[in-house]
C-alpha cells in the first residue's frame, strides 16, 4: 500500500483545527495524526507521531509561529513545516522561509491549494503561491524591516497605528523607557529621523495592514 503522508496541525482555533483535520483525513494519501493549539503543545509528541508535515498558523499562542517553525525543525529535522497564515506581506513570508519553513499558504487559499502544498513539501519541495511569490520578487520587496526583532516589529506596528509611547507600553506590558529604547533602535535600523518616516516604511512593508488584520480590522480601513 502507498505510504500515507502524516500531518500535524497547530492552530489556536479549535474549529479551524477540526476543519483542517476533516479535510486532510478525507483526502486519499493524507492522514492527520495530531492537532494542537500551539507548536509548544505538539513538541513533546513529535518523535512518536513522526509527522511528514507540520501545518502551523503563525499566530499560535506562546512564542509564535516564526519561533515555532525553528523549534519544530530543531526537534525533528525530518518534519517539513508548512505555514498557514492570514498574513500575506512579503516581509512576513520571507521571515517564515528564513526560519526554515518549506511552504507558505494564505488562509484565504482554496482547500485544493493547501492539499497540494502539503504534498509538495512532504516530497521535499518548497511551496508558495505564484501570486505571493511575485510580491516577494517585486520591486521594493527587500527592506530594512528585515533587520528588526519581533518586539521591534510589534512596536513599529503600534506606532504606525498611531499609538503613543505610553499606550504601547500598556499594550505590551513594558515600561515607557523600554518602548523608547525600542523606538530608538527601530529608527537606527531603519535609518529614519521622524515618526512619519517610520510609518511610511511600515506602510510600504505591509506592517500596517498586518497590524489591522491582527486586530480584526479591514486592511486600508
Amino acid at each position: 500500500m502507498p505510504v500515507e503522508i502524516k500531518v500535524v496541525i497547530a492552530d489556536d482555533h479549535k474549529v479551524v483545527r477540526s476543519g483542517l483535520k476533516l479535510l486532510i483525513d478525507q483526502e486519499k494519501g493524507l492522514v492527520c495524526v495530531g492537532d494542537y493549539e500551539s507548536h509548544e503543545r505538539a513538541l513533546p509528541y513529535l518523535e512518536r507521531l513522526a509527522p511528514d508535515v507540520f501545518v502551523m498558523d503563525l499566530e499560535t499562542p506562546g512564542a509564535g509561529g516564526i519561533a515555532g517553525t525553528e523549534a519544530v525543525i530543531k526537534r525533528r529535522p525530518d518534519t517539513h513545516v508548512l505555514v498557514l497564515s492570514m498574513h500575506e506581506s512579503p516581509d512576513v513570508i520571507k521571515r517564515a522561509f528564513a526560519a526554515g519553513a518549506s511552504g507558505y499558504v494564505a488562509k484565504a487559499a482554496a482547500e485544493e491549494e493547501l492539499l497540494d502544498a502539503i504534498r509538495v513539501v512532504a516530497d521535499g519541495g518548497r511551496y508558495l503561491n505564484p501570486a505571493l511569490g511575485a510580491r516577494i520578487a517585486g520591486p521594493g520587496s527587500e527592506g530594512p524591516i528585515d533587520e528588526l526583532s519581533d518586539r521591534e516589529r510589534e512596536v513599529l506596528k503600534l506606532l504606525a497605528l498611531g499609538h503613543t509611547n505610553h499606550e504601547i507600553a500598556e499594550d505590551l506590558v513594558v515600561s515607557v523607557r523600554t518602548v523608547e529604547s525600542h523606538r530608538a533602535h527601530i529608527m537606527r535600523k531603519l535609518r529614519t529621523e521622524t515618526r512619519a518616516e517610520m510609518v511610511a516604511i511600515a506602510l510600504k512593508g505591509g506592517l500596517l495592514d498586518e497590524a489591522r488584520r491582527e486586530r480584526g480590522e479591514a486592511p486600508n480601513a
